[in-house]
């Protein structure tokens, strides 16, 4: 797997070089090591270690019903009432983070009404406040601290 643009942390590895698994802090599990997953698990440590997201209000393949379609959110951040406030979305590192992604995670947010949306291929990263007001995203700088976040 390729180097990050995010810290790297102990990572906890089994399964054979064929079928390689990595460990879910979130999911408490191994999973199959996928280059969406090497980003995911990166992405959820550099959360709860270095911007102080509590791991309890992080869950990860949050599956969502649109009609009769079962679709599945990457990640989701809840507040102390367990109402769902992010939603972020990985990519592997060589799929660009294209409008097309932006919509998907989008269409998300149509069942969930967050805070914040996050998208990551763990090269770049992009999170917004939603402004529900205007109807529109307003683009952050950078993935705020757990303690900035308006919940």
């Amino acid at each position: 797997m390729i180097r990050l643009n995010l810290p790297s942390y102990p990572i906890k590895l089994s399964g054979t070089k064929e079928k390689p698994h990595i460990f879910d802090i979130l999911r408490r599990k191994y999973v199959a090591l996928t280059p969406e997953e090497w980003v995911r698990q990166h992405f959820i440590h550099f959360l709860i270690e270095h911007k102080g997201y509590p791991a309890s209000l992080l869950a990860n393949e949050i599956p969502l019903k649109s009609g009769s379609k079962v679709l599945r959110a990457d990640s989701v951040l809840y507040d102390r009432e367990l109402r769902p406030r992010m939603i972020i979305e990985y990519k592997a590192p060589s799929i660009s983070i294209s409008q097309q992604v932006f919509e998907q995670i989008s269409t998300y947010n149509l069942l969930l009404h967050v805070d914040y949306l996050v998208i990551s291929n763990g090269l770049e990263h992009y999170c917004c406040k939603m402004d529900y007001e205007q109807q529109c995203p307003i683009f952050l700088n950078d993935i705020p601290d757990y303690s900035q976040l308006q919940l």
